[in-house]
């Protein structure tokens, strides 16, 4: 048994420092939810999109995102179903599907690191986060006024933390 002042003790007593999770982590997929104080109704836009699909443009989705937390994200290659946005979309991932009539399906995501748990340690997994999601009609583009809803949300998100706004 080791004495008191010892180095083994002092090591298994001493508190272990919780560091970030890190890109190369997988990730848990999280759906954000809209705070009360922001929107009584507290929806989850993303996921509410989600459900409105059709069931096989969700199924494709679900394994799509869960293909991409596991690898994790940034040494996913998949075929263009998992795609970083450029412009004022700067640092937002689009899971891109086309479903029946095709038709254009979008989830748009966030990838977060420095979330904190209630408690304002880092949580254990980094976050694939589904803000929002949006259907087209093929050929189609969206406007830039529902990109700015969509990096509005993505802003709101990211104020609120310890813990995250999100289910």
């Amino acid at each position: 048994m080791a004495s008191k002042g010892s180095k083994s003790s002092r090591r298994s007593t001493a508190p272990q420092p919780k560091t970030k999770p890190s890109p190369s982590d997988v990730h848990d997929i999280i759906y954000f939810q809209r705070h009360k104080d922001d929107d009584p109704a507290m929806p989850a836009p993303g996921r509410a999109e989600l459900l409105s699909w059709p069931d096989s443009v969700r199924a494709k989705v679900f394994a799509v995102a869960a293909a991409v937390a596991g690898a994790p994200p940034n040494r996913f290659s998949g075929g263009g179903y998992w795609e970083a946005m450029h412009g004022n979309m700067t640092g937002w991932y689009e899971i891109r599907l086309d479903g029946p009539g095709r038709e254009h399906f979008r989830l748009f995501c966030q990838l977060d690191y420095d979330a904190l748990d209630k408690d304002g340690a880092p949580v254990g997994k980094p976050y694939l986060v589904i803000i929002d999601g949006r259907r087209k009609a093929f050929r189609t583009t969206l406007a830039e006024s529902e990109y700015a809803k969509i990096r509005a949300l993505g802003i709101e998100y990211r104020n609120r933390n310890k813990p995250r706004s999100a289910i």
